[in-house]
């Protein structure tokens, strides 16, 4: 009976319980409202200092303007004229530091490939103090770049360890008495050389990545059928690290359109212009030129730049297809 009652007593209580309901939705509207309210200051920072800055500085190029006045006086293609061909000190200049960022642009990204993959191939093979040893060539892309581009200009002077080292070694006539960036001859490939060891690292991880990634029964099978080690590295090391060497060329690629912080700093594009570069000659036009108005000659320099970088970019991904 006392069973009985209780299991009535259950059955009773959850008949008259109310059936549990899922949770209410809020409104479509009050959703609605909360996303945008977490977007919203996203979009609008992109808005201000993306879609408007980019627009104003296209519009910008076809204006003289010194930053400071009011207004801006439009001019039409006039800049990129003078820029290309028309003003008598411009254009020679825009021609001699496109000339000199071509050299950046070819040697930094070959020499890179050239010294990086060596280097990833033997510490892919070392089983030993791998990862102290790609701790210690990582080191140069981590160190701040301000600082070690002024302790290479201390070392690079005439009184300085390199000139030193090669009168101690006996080495004295190829010491450079006005300093290796005082030499027109030495100053642009010993720049080139700084910003290959500073793009070396990078490279070497990711070919050493990419050589980790390579399954060990391919190049295994190749060696059973008697290829020699210039055959692997010819015919399958090196095809499967297309893309990544891909990836390197269009990093040295863009750092000599844009670059310019180790011509400011090391050299202001001397001796006599030739370590001028067009990222350094947009800066100059920017900002050292007082009050003259040439910031819309700058704007239209650097659309210049922004063309050219598109049009290598699909060419080089063209020949790549």
């Amino acid at each position: 009976m006392e069973i009985h009652a209780v299991s009535t007593l259950t059955t009773g209580d959850r008949a008259a319980r109310p059936e549990a309901r899922p949770p209410a939705r809020p409104p479509r509207l009050r959703r609605w409202l909360t996303g945008w309210a977490f977007v919203t200051p996203a979009v609008a920072l992109f808005l201000l200092m993306g879609v408007y800055t980019i627009a104003s500085g296209f519009l910008l190029s076809f204006a003289k303007w010194n930053g400071f006045t009011p207004q801006w006086t439009w001019v039409g293609l006039k800049n990129y004229a003078d820029l290309l061909y028309a003003d008598l000190t411009l254009a020679p200049e825009l021609r001699r530091a496109l000339w000199n960022t071509l050299q950046v642009m070819v040697a930094v990204p070959v020499l890179t490939v050239v010294v990086a993959l060596p280097l990833a191939m033997m510490l892919n093979s070392v089983t030993r103090l791998r990862a102290l040893l790609r701790s210690v060539y990582f080191l140069p892309y981590v160190t701040s770049g301000i600082a070690v581009y002024y302790a290479w200009r201390y070392v690079l002077q005439p009184d300085g360890a390199i000139n030193l080292l090669l009168g101690s070694l006996g080495l004295g006539s190829l010491a450079q008495p006005q300093g290796w960036l005082g030499n027109p001859g030495t100053a642009m490939p010993t720049l080139i050389l700084i910003l290959v060891w500073s793009s070396v690292p990078v490279a070497t991880l990711l070919y050493l990545s990419g050589l980790q990634a390579i399954d060990g029964n391919v190049i295994e099978a190749a060696q059973i059928d008697g290829a020699a080690p210039r055959h692997v590295l010819r015919h399958i090391i090196w095809p499967l690290l297309r893309p990544i060497t891909i990836a390197i060329v269009l990093l040295g690629v863009r750092d000599a359109l844009h670059g310019f912080q180790i011509f400011l700093i090391m050299t202001n594009g001397g001796p006599g212009g030739h370590t001028d570069v067009l990222g350094l000659m947009t800066y100059r036009l920017s900002f050292m030129k007082g009050l003259a108005p040439t910031l819309g000659v700058a704007s239209a320099l650097g659309w210049l730049l922004f063309a050219g970088a598109v049009l290598m970019t699909l060419a080089f991904g063209r020949r790549v297809r």
